[in-house]
């Protein structure tokens, strides 16, 4: 079977941030193009053979501004991701929930209702220089989500002024710090010690995450929006 995917393009502290990864795929073809919905980047994805007569699918990442209506599945992707609506980062805590941000739908070629494939919430610093991303997260559901997700969350600090954007992650989270430099963020700090501070204030915060590390820490990562900054 062989899978076409259209990809449109247009947030923290309680286990981590994911992201949609390619899996099972045997090649990968990227060709960008346009439409009036947004930046859409045309994604080939070729599967290993179900049956023996091969079909194609045609379907579409919508990447929009969170809305009202979104508020169910919001809550319900920050749940499954952080256990609270409440995100915790560098000694602040964020209502996720009700912060500004960008919902990834998976939608027919017909144009029906989509499907909820990921979210990013975002959060703009005082005096609007910079723009934290709070929560980034996927639901798999279509490859280069998360990529999509991070891409609209740094043009709308662009388009806002910003300087820069930055996030952070906990110590355990390897594959995050990855999956961000991959797309062009570079390490900024270690704060080292905040969980522990944190947890103080909200003791079931884990203890333990990816391949049993001790959370402690945080792990800030930073992408200037300035030309000639890296």
């Amino acid at each position: 079977m062989r899978l076409t995917v259209l990809d449109a393009v247009s947030g923290r502290l309680n286990t981590s941030s994911c992201t949609a990864r390619p899996s099972n795929f045997c090649r990968i073809k990227a060709q960008r193009a346009f439409s009036s919905r947004g930046r859409l980047v045309r994604v080939s994805r070729c599967l290993p053979a179900a049956s023996s007569l091969p079909y194609i699918v045609e379907m579409s990442l919508r990447i929009r501004s969170i809305e009202p209506r979104d508020l169910s599945e919001v809550r319900a992707e920050l749940e499954s991701h952080w256990h609270s609506h409440q995100i915790w980062s560098l000694g602040r805590c964020h209502q996720a929930d009700a912060l500004p941000g960008f919902v990834a739908e998976v939608v027919a070629e017909d144009g029906s209702a989509g499907v909820f494939a990921g979210l990013v919430t975002l959060n703009m610093d005082p005096g609007a220089w910079q723009c934290e991303v709070i929560t980034l997260s996927s639901r798999g559901k279509a490859p280069g989500t998360g990529a999509a997700l991070l891409a609209a969350a740094e043009r709308y600090a662009r388009e806002r002024g910003c300087k820069r954007v930055y996030l952070t992650t906990t110590n355990d989270n390897t594959a995050a710090m990855r999956f961000y430099q991959r797309q062009g963020w570079r390490l900024a700090a270690l704060h080292a010690g905040i969980v522990d501070r944190v947890r103080k204030l909200v003791p079931d915060l884990p203890r333990t995450g990816f391949d049993e590390i001790p959370i402690r820490d945080e792990i800030e990562l930073e992408r200037w929006l300035v030309d000639g900054v890296e």
